[in-house]
């Protein structure tokens, strides 16, 4: 029984080597395949500076109700001004690109 229990643990053990090589090989390769991949290329960056009063002018030129209307205020905060949206056109510009990319402009 001794010996039943020791090939088993050495059965087990030889496994544990084997997983444990493969992993080690697989994990040395990832460097060098990453070699093979491009890089990606630098974001394209978008500076829309419009104001309020533009927002207000286009509104106001488009015939029928409801003129401007914007009753949270978000055209003149800066609520974003923590996620580094620090003035008004950029705050103007970042909710406009929001709009323009889930499709309601």
């Amino acid at each position: 029984q001794m010996s039943d229990h020791l090939a088993q643990l050495r059965r087990q053990l030889e496994i544990f080597k084997t997983t444990t090589m493969k992993l080690a090989v697989a994990l040395a390769c990832l460097p060098a395949a990453a070699a093979f991949v491009a890089p990606a290329p630098p974001a394209a960056g978008v500076q829309m500076s419009e104001t309020k009063a533009d927002l207000e002018a286009l509104q106001n030129s488009m015939p029928g109700p409801p003129g401007y209307w914007d009753p949270l205020d978000l055209a003149g905060s800066t609520i974003l001004a923590q996620y580094g949206v620090d003035t008004v056109e950029a705050n103007i510009g970042w909710f406009r690109h929001a709009e323009i990319k889930h499709g309601r402009v």
